[in-house]
């Protein structure tokens, strides 16, 4: 369910809109055909999931244990049995056509007001965060790529993302600015 919007539905209740949000609001109790598409979407979502979580021969295992503020990462697959974690700024650094995937078993949270940067052309479209447990992206802070989620994520005061959220239980926002990747 969606909570805390002042929600109004378009005249064939397909969708909803509010002042809180630009675009339009989708949810399975809206008018058919839009549970349908929630349904193929979800699918989609767990598709993703499985296939970026079942990747193998990582480029990199548990490096830095998971301490990846301060780190410049390069493309590849990353691979984390334990949780990771942002206490300063990490930077991703790479070309347009580079790709990062991010296998973690454990949550995954950015300290406030730190950010995840791009450096080299590197894009938010192109890097793909796979995590078992809870996300958290602290009050303030920016954060860059695909988040495909097991369970939760929670943005908190005046987070952005550049990318997209798809998880499969729970997405709170608090002030929070999403932007579709380009």
């Amino acid at each position: 369910a969606m909570t805390g919007f002042s929600l109004i539905a378009n005249s064939a209740g397909t969708y909803t809109t509010s002042a809180q949000v630009t675009g339009r609001l989708y949810a399975a109790s809206d008018i058919p055909p839009t549970p349908v598409k929630m349904t193929a979407a979800v699918s989609d979502m767990e598709t993703a999931y499985t296939d970026a979580a079942g990747r193998v021969n990582p480029d990199y295992v548990e490096l830095h244990a998971g301490a990846l503020g301060g780190a410049t990462l390069v493309p590849g697959l990353y691979k984390f049995g334990t949780s990771v974690g942002f206490a300063t700024d990490c930077t991703l650094s790479g070309s347009p056509d580079d790709t990062w995937i991010f296998q973690i078993a454990g949550d995954m949270s950015i300290a406030a007001n730190k950010n995840i940067l791009l450096a080299g052309g590197a894009l938010a479209r192109n890097i793909v965060w796979v995590v078992a447990g809870k996300t958290e992206y602290g009050a303030g802070s920016h954060f860059e790529g695909i988040i495909l989620g097991a369970t939760s994520a929670e943005f908190f005061t005046g987070s952005t993302i550049n990318g997209r959220v798809l998880v499969q239980t729970a997405v709170t926002l608090q002030k929070t600015t999403v932007t579709n990747p380009a």
